[in-house]
């Protein structure tokens, strides 16, 4: 478990600017946020060297580069204990962008994106399901992502 460090108001505001534009410079949050460009460096390097802001990234939509299906599948596995070496063989399907240990029903269950549905099953019989330690999946097609965001950055420590 990650622990929950303290931040300051300043902190508060840097994330909440850099949450919203991730590409605005510095110099651009220091004016929103009344205070120098090295200011807001350190701040940032502060926040990353603890791990509260992780990386920074373009986004590529995969629809613009031929991947029109988004699914989310859920795995049975066979034993609990297969679930690392199965993430390992998860990770060699590129298609594959997301991977999370879950309670309830699957073990694993991931985001996954294909060119087509065609290429969804082919990904699904040939790769998938041929895992070592994968008893079966269960496959949700989603019709369309109606929001993505960042988590709000809250006020007051709790």
């Amino acid at each position: 478990m990650k622990k929950k460090f303290q931040i300051d108001t300043l902190d508060r505001k840097i994330l909440s600017v850099l949450t919203k534009d991730a590409r605005i410079t510095f110099l651009e949050v220091a004016r929103k946020c009344g205070v120098s460009g090295a200011a807001i460096h350190q701040h940032v390097k502060r926040l990353s060297r603890l791990g509260i802001i992780e990386g920074s990234e373009f986004i590529v939509n995969p629809k613009t580069i031929g991947y029109s299906t988004c699914a989310y599948i859920g795995i049975f596995l066979e034993q609990a204990g297969l679930y690392d070496r199965v993430v390992e063989e998860l990770l060699e399907i590129p298609e594959i962008t997301q991977c999370h240990y879950t309670t309830g029903n699957y073990s694993i269950f991931i985001k996954i994106y294909a060119r087509d549905n065609d290429h969804l099953r082919l990904i699904l019989a040939e790769k998938l399901q041929n895992i070592k330690g994968v008893s079966r999946t269960e496959t949700f097609i989603s019709l369309e992502e109606s929001f993505n965001r960042q988590l709000p950055i809250p006020e007051f420590d709790e």
